[in-house]
Protein backbone atom coordinates (compact mmCIF):
# COMPACT_ATOMS: atom_id res chain seq x y z
CA UNK A 1 0.00 0.00 0.00
CA UNK A 2 1.26 3.23 -1.25
CA UNK A 3 -0.17 7.20 0.87
CA UNK A 4 0.42 10.18 -1.18
CA UNK A 5 2.72 12.61 0.42
CA UNK A 6 -0.26 15.74 0.06
CA UNK A 7 -0.48 15.67 3.53
CA UNK A 8 2.93 15.04 4.70
CA UNK A 9 4.47 17.08 7.53
CA UNK A 10 0.94 18.54 8.18
CA UNK A 11 -0.38 19.13 12.28
CA UNK A 12 -3.90 17.28 12.66
CA UNK A 13 -5.24 19.38 15.10
CA UNK A 14 -8.81 19.67 13.97
CA UNK A 15 -11.27 18.27 11.34
CA UNK A 16 -12.19 22.15 10.62
CA UNK A 17 -8.43 22.27 9.16
CA UNK A 18 -9.01 19.76 6.35
CA UNK A 19 -10.82 19.83 3.12
CA UNK A 20 -13.94 17.31 2.17
CA UNK A 21 -11.27 16.06 0.07
CA UNK A 22 -8.26 15.53 2.56
CA UNK A 23 -10.98 14.16 5.42
CA UNK A 24 -12.27 11.34 2.66
CA UNK A 25 -9.08 10.49 2.18
CA UNK A 26 -8.16 9.75 5.90
CA UNK A 27 -11.01 7.47 5.86
CA UNK A 28 -9.96 5.94 2.54
CA UNK A 29 -6.61 5.55 4.01
CA UNK A 30 -8.11 4.11 7.85
CA UNK A 31 -10.43 1.58 6.21
CA UNK A 32 -7.49 0.51 3.57
CA UNK A 33 -5.01 -0.15 6.62
CA UNK A 34 -8.13 -2.25 8.49
CA UNK A 35 -8.27 -4.53 5.45
CA UNK A 36 -4.94 -5.39 5.43
CA UNK A 37 -4.62 -5.75 9.08
CA UNK A 38 -7.65 -8.13 8.81
CA UNK A 39 -5.72 -9.77 6.18
CA UNK A 40 -2.70 -9.82 8.14
CA UNK A 41 -0.75 -8.16 5.69
CA UNK A 42 2.20 -6.08 6.81
CA UNK A 43 2.37 -2.45 6.01
CA UNK A 44 5.26 -0.93 7.58
CA UNK A 45 4.33 2.55 6.26
CA UNK A 46 6.39 4.15 8.90
CA UNK A 47 9.18 2.00 9.62
CA UNK A 48 11.99 3.28 11.45
CA UNK A 49 10.04 6.50 12.38
CA UNK A 50 9.30 7.54 16.35
CA UNK A 51 6.29 9.07 17.71
CA UNK A 52 6.25 10.78 21.15
CA UNK A 53 3.23 10.78 22.95
CA UNK A 54 2.44 13.31 25.94
CA UNK A 55 -0.16 12.36 28.34
CA UNK A 56 -1.46 15.08 30.49
CA UNK A 57 -5.06 12.75 30.49
CA UNK A 58 -5.32 9.39 31.28
CA UNK A 59 -6.13 7.31 28.16
CA UNK A 60 -7.08 3.62 27.42
CA UNK A 61 -8.54 3.44 23.42
CA UNK A 62 -5.90 6.42 22.64
CA UNK A 63 -3.02 5.38 23.95
CA UNK A 64 -3.54 1.30 22.80
CA UNK A 65 -4.44 2.65 19.77
CA UNK A 66 -1.22 5.40 18.96
CA UNK A 67 0.81 2.83 20.46
CA UNK A 68 -0.02 -0.78 18.70
CA UNK A 69 -0.86 1.73 15.58
CA UNK A 70 2.40 3.01 15.32
CA UNK A 71 4.12 -0.81 15.84
CA UNK A 72 1.77 -2.28 13.16
CA UNK A 73 2.99 0.69 11.40
CA UNK A 74 6.81 -0.92 11.81
CA UNK A 75 7.74 2.60 13.90
CA UNK A 76 8.48 3.16 17.62
CA UNK A 77 6.01 4.84 20.28
CA UNK A 78 7.38 6.90 23.17
CA UNK A 79 4.99 6.99 25.99
CA UNK A 80 5.38 10.34 27.72
CA UNK A 81 3.52 11.13 31.12
CA UNK A 82 4.04 14.55 33.05
CA UNK A 83 5.64 12.34 35.32
CA UNK A 84 8.33 11.68 33.31
CA UNK A 85 9.14 14.78 31.39
CA UNK A 86 9.71 18.44 32.68
CA UNK A 87 7.28 19.94 30.55
CA UNK A 88 5.10 18.51 34.18
CA UNK A 89 7.67 20.21 36.24
CA UNK A 90 7.69 23.45 34.51
CA UNK A 91 9.74 23.67 31.38
CA UNK A 92 7.96 25.22 28.59
CA UNK A 93 5.81 24.34 25.92
CA UNK A 94 8.08 25.79 23.54
CA UNK A 95 11.32 24.63 24.68
CA UNK A 96 9.66 20.72 24.80
CA UNK A 97 8.54 21.10 20.93
CA UNK A 98 12.02 22.45 20.06
CA UNK A 99 13.94 19.39 21.82
CA UNK A 100 11.36 16.62 20.65
CA UNK A 101 11.44 17.73 17.09
CA UNK A 102 15.21 17.25 16.92
CA UNK A 103 14.57 13.58 18.36
CA UNK A 104 11.15 12.42 17.11
CA UNK A 105 9.15 12.62 13.44
CA UNK A 106 5.77 12.98 15.47
CA UNK A 107 3.87 14.31 18.47
CA UNK A 108 0.68 13.11 19.74
CA UNK A 109 -0.47 14.94 22.78
CA UNK A 110 -3.27 14.29 25.22
CA UNK A 111 -4.15 17.10 27.05
CA UNK A 112 -6.52 19.70 28.97
CA UNK A 113 -6.19 23.38 27.64
CA UNK A 114 -6.32 23.54 23.92
CA UNK A 115 -3.77 26.43 23.55
CA UNK A 116 -0.99 24.16 24.68
CA UNK A 117 -1.63 21.89 21.67
CA UNK A 118 -1.52 25.04 19.84
CA UNK A 119 1.95 26.82 21.11
CA UNK A 120 3.36 23.06 20.89
CA UNK A 121 2.45 22.71 17.18
CA UNK A 122 3.50 26.35 16.52
CA UNK A 123 6.86 25.35 17.74
CA UNK A 124 7.51 22.17 16.76
CA UNK A 125 9.17 21.33 13.32
CA UNK A 126 7.11 17.80 13.19
CA UNK A 127 3.44 16.93 12.94
CA UNK A 128 1.74 17.35 16.03
CA UNK A 129 -1.37 15.59 16.42
CA UNK A 130 -4.36 16.14 18.94
CA UNK A 131 -5.22 13.03 21.21
CA UNK A 132 -7.52 15.29 23.26
CA UNK A 133 -8.67 18.70 24.63
CA UNK A 134 -11.14 20.13 26.43
CA UNK A 135 -12.58 21.50 23.27
CA UNK A 136 -12.10 19.50 20.65
CA UNK A 137 -10.89 15.30 20.01
CA UNK A 138 -10.35 15.12 16.44
CA UNK A 139 -8.95 11.35 16.57
CA UNK A 140 -12.13 10.10 17.76
CA UNK A 141 -14.14 11.54 15.33
CA UNK A 142 -12.87 10.20 12.45
CA UNK A 143 -13.20 6.68 13.85
CA UNK A 144 -16.75 7.78 14.38
CA UNK A 145 -17.07 8.47 10.81
CA UNK A 146 -14.73 5.33 9.54
CA UNK A 147 -17.71 3.47 11.49
CA UNK A 148 -20.57 4.65 10.20
CA UNK A 149 -19.56 4.69 6.88
CA UNK A 150 -19.23 0.78 7.30
CA UNK A 151 -22.31 0.29 8.62
CA UNK A 152 -24.39 2.47 7.22
CA UNK A 153 -22.79 2.09 3.20
CA UNK A 154 -22.17 6.20 3.13
CA UNK A 155 -21.88 9.03 5.42
CA UNK A 156 -23.64 12.03 2.66
CA UNK A 157 -27.13 12.95 3.67
CA UNK A 158 -27.09 11.07 6.54
CA UNK A 159 -28.34 12.13 9.94
CA UNK A 160 -26.30 11.98 12.83
CA UNK A 161 -28.42 12.72 16.48
CA UNK A 162 -25.95 13.45 19.47
CA UNK A 163 -27.95 13.66 22.61
CA UNK A 164 -26.15 14.66 26.00
CA UNK A 165 -23.32 17.43 26.38
CA UNK A 166 -22.14 20.10 24.17
CA UNK A 167 -19.04 18.91 25.14
CA UNK A 168 -15.39 18.46 23.07
CA UNK A 169 -16.87 15.24 21.35
CA UNK A 170 -20.06 17.21 20.73
CA UNK A 171 -17.44 19.98 18.73
CA UNK A 172 -15.54 17.82 16.51
CA UNK A 173 -18.61 15.37 15.57
CA UNK A 174 -19.76 19.25 14.15
CA UNK A 175 -16.30 19.69 12.45
CA UNK A 176 -16.55 16.19 10.52
CA UNK A 177 -20.03 16.28 9.91
CA UNK A 178 -19.66 19.38 8.30
CA UNK A 179 -16.76 17.93 6.71
CA UNK A 180 -18.92 15.02 5.13
CA UNK A 181 -21.98 16.41 4.37
CA UNK A 182 -23.69 14.27 7.35
CA UNK A 183 -26.65 16.27 9.22
CA UNK A 184 -26.12 16.51 12.89
CA UNK A 185 -29.06 17.64 15.51
CA UNK A 186 -27.59 18.37 18.98
CA UNK A 187 -30.04 17.84 21.91
CA UNK A 188 -28.61 19.12 25.85
CA UNK A 189 -30.32 20.98 28.17
CA UNK A 190 -29.92 25.03 28.50
CA UNK A 191 -27.31 26.13 29.35
CA UNK A 192 -24.68 22.96 28.08
CA UNK A 193 -25.12 23.70 24.25
CA UNK A 194 -21.46 23.53 21.95
CA UNK A 195 -19.40 26.11 21.86
CA UNK A 196 -21.06 28.96 19.99
CA UNK A 197 -18.06 29.69 17.80
CA UNK A 198 -16.91 26.11 17.34
CA UNK A 199 -20.97 25.93 15.92
CA UNK A 200 -20.16 29.21 13.88
CA UNK A 201 -17.10 27.68 12.41
CA UNK A 202 -18.49 24.38 11.63
CA UNK A 203 -21.81 25.79 10.14
CA UNK A 204 -19.81 27.64 7.67
CA UNK A 205 -17.75 24.11 6.50
CA UNK A 206 -21.69 22.60 6.02
CA UNK A 207 -22.00 25.66 3.16
CA UNK A 208 -19.98 23.35 1.07
CA UNK A 209 -21.38 19.59 1.82
CA UNK A 210 -25.10 20.98 2.31
CA UNK A 211 -24.84 19.47 5.66
CA UNK A 212 -27.70 20.96 8.25
CA UNK A 213 -26.47 21.38 11.76
CA UNK A 214 -28.80 22.20 14.75
CA UNK A 215 -29.02 22.84 18.20
CA UNK A 216 -32.44 22.14 20.39
CA UNK A 217 -33.33 20.92 23.83
CA UNK A 218 -36.12 17.94 23.07
CA UNK A 219 -34.09 14.58 22.90
CA UNK A 220 -37.46 13.22 21.44
CA UNK A 221 -37.64 16.29 18.72
CA UNK A 222 -34.03 15.99 18.24
CA UNK A 223 -34.33 11.73 17.49
CA UNK A 224 -36.39 11.73 14.70
CA UNK A 225 -34.84 10.53 11.13
CA UNK A 226 -31.90 9.71 13.33
CA UNK A 227 -29.72 7.08 10.99
CA UNK A 228 -27.13 7.36 14.12
CA UNK A 229 -27.38 7.80 17.75
CA UNK A 230 -24.49 9.24 19.40
CA UNK A 231 -24.04 9.61 23.44
CA UNK A 232 -21.19 11.00 25.64
CA UNK A 233 -20.31 10.53 29.47
CA UNK A 234 -22.25 13.92 31.19
CA UNK A 235 -19.00 15.16 32.99
CA UNK A 236 -16.16 15.07 31.15
CA UNK A 237 -12.59 14.40 32.42
CA UNK A 238 -11.64 17.26 34.82
CA UNK A 239 -15.16 17.80 35.67
CA UNK A 240 -15.65 14.79 38.03
CA UNK A 241 -16.55 17.27 40.48
CA UNK A 242 -20.12 18.26 38.49
CA UNK A 243 -20.87 14.84 38.15
CA UNK A 244 -23.72 14.41 40.92
CA UNK A 245 -25.30 17.78 39.49
CA UNK A 246 -25.15 17.23 35.63
CA UNK A 247 -26.52 13.94 36.25
CA UNK A 248 -29.96 15.60 37.44
CA UNK A 249 -30.72 18.40 34.55
CA UNK A 250 -29.54 15.32 32.09
CA UNK A 251 -31.99 12.36 33.30
CA UNK A 252 -34.24 12.83 30.80
CA UNK A 253 -31.44 12.56 27.86
CA UNK A 254 -30.51 8.82 28.58
CA UNK A 255 -30.27 6.76 25.57
CA UNK A 256 -32.92 3.91 26.33
CA UNK A 257 -34.89 1.37 24.19
CA UNK A 258 -37.85 4.37 24.44
CA UNK A 259 -35.76 6.73 23.24
CA UNK A 260 -34.23 4.60 20.56
CA UNK A 261 -37.32 3.46 19.63
CA UNK A 262 -38.01 7.01 18.22
CA UNK A 263 -34.95 6.90 15.22
CA UNK A 264 -35.31 5.00 12.49
CA UNK A 265 -35.73 1.32 12.56
CA UNK A 266 -32.42 0.47 11.53
CA UNK A 267 -30.44 3.26 13.16
CA UNK A 268 -26.89 2.30 14.71
CA UNK A 269 -25.72 3.65 18.40
CA UNK A 270 -22.39 4.77 19.19
CA UNK A 271 -20.54 6.17 22.01
CA UNK A 272 -16.98 7.38 22.33
CA UNK A 273 -16.22 5.65 26.06
CA UNK A 274 -15.62 5.38 28.41
CA UNK A 275 -19.45 4.95 29.68
CA UNK A 276 -21.22 5.66 32.44
CA UNK A 277 -23.89 2.19 32.07
CA UNK A 278 -27.12 3.61 33.63
CA UNK A 279 -26.63 7.11 33.35
CA UNK A 280 -26.45 8.02 29.69
CA UNK A 281 -27.09 4.63 28.30
CA UNK A 282 -28.56 2.00 29.33
CA UNK A 283 -26.68 -1.80 29.13
CA UNK A 284 -29.79 -2.82 27.22
CA UNK A 285 -28.76 -0.55 24.61
CA UNK A 286 -25.01 -0.15 24.63
CA UNK A 287 -25.37 -4.43 24.77
CA UNK A 288 -28.01 -4.28 21.93
CA UNK A 289 -28.48 -5.64 18.35
CA UNK A 290 -27.84 -1.41 16.84
CA UNK A 291 -25.15 -0.90 19.34
CA UNK A 292 -21.75 -0.34 17.29
CA UNK A 293 -20.04 1.38 20.19
CA UNK A 294 -17.28 -1.66 20.06
CA UNK A 295 -16.48 -1.43 16.17
CA UNK A 296 -16.06 1.98 16.67
CA UNK A 297 -13.66 1.46 19.63
CA UNK A 298 -11.95 -0.65 16.95
CA UNK A 299 -11.61 1.54 14.55
CA UNK A 300 -9.66 4.22 16.93
CA UNK A 301 -6.55 1.87 16.12
CA UNK A 302 -7.32 2.08 12.02
CA UNK A 303 -8.39 5.82 12.55
CA UNK A 304 -4.76 6.76 14.40
CA UNK A 305 -3.00 4.41 12.09
CA UNK A 306 -4.34 6.93 8.94
CA UNK A 307 -3.59 9.92 10.60
CA UNK A 308 0.20 8.96 11.52
CA UNK A 309 0.72 7.20 8.05
CA UNK A 310 -0.20 10.40 5.88
CA UNK A 311 1.05 12.69 8.10
CA UNK A 312 4.37 11.24 8.94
Amino acid sequence: MQVSDKLKGRDFISIHDYSADEVAYLLEVGLELKKLQKQSVPHPLLAGKTLGMIFQKSSTRTRVAFEVGMYQLGGYALFLSPKDIQLGRGETVKDTALVLSRMLDGIMIRTFAHDEVLELAHWASIPVINGLTDLLHPTQVIGDLMTAQEHKGRLQGLKLVYIGDGNNVAHELLYGCAKVGMDMTIACPPGFEPDSQVLAMARQDAQFSGARLEVVENPWEAIKGADVVYTDVWASMGQEGEAEEKEKQFLSYQINQALLAAANPDAIVMHCLPAKRGKEITDEVMDGPQSVVFYESENRLHAHKAIMAVTM
